[in-house]
């Protein structure tokens, strides 16, 4: 029902990297793309290097193939790279059933997400 969701067209200056379905909650993965929006590459390669969230390997994983694109599809600097976006969407969720007391049972959820990271290059200020 309603309108298709219609991707955004990417500038020449930018490069788009999608991970699907990752096991964690959308609130937790946000957090650490969070971390990363709005700052360079590198700081933001550097900062997911130490940090001690989980999810920060998959987020850095991303970025880096969001790097290889700008790099290697699009023929853009690496050193002039910033993160201008990193979002996440829900995914499907799997619903599961733990036997409770009583003959009852209790909703177990386990969220999936999407994680888009889009790096573009730093334009050139007077």
């Amino acid at each position: 029902m309603g309108k298709q969701a219609t991707e955004r067209r990417l500038a020449d200056t930018e490069a788009r990297a999608i991970t699907k379905m990752i096991r964690t909650s959308p609130y937790k993965l946000n957090l650490v793309a969070e971390s990363i929006r709005g700052k360079t590459a590198e700081r933001a390669l550097a900062e997911l290097t130490f940090s001690k969230r989980r999810m920060a390997d998959t987020v850095k994983k991303t970025l880096q193939s969001a790097i290889a694109n700008a790099e290697n599809n699009h023929q853009l600097d690496v050193d002039q790279l910033i993160v201008s976006e990193a979002y996440v969407g829900k995914a499907m969720v799997l619903k599961r059933w733990r036997a409770r007391a009583r003959g009852r049972v209790g909703k177990i959820l386990k969220p999936f997400s999407n994680l888009t990271i889009v790096v573009r290059e730093r334009g050139e200020t007077a």
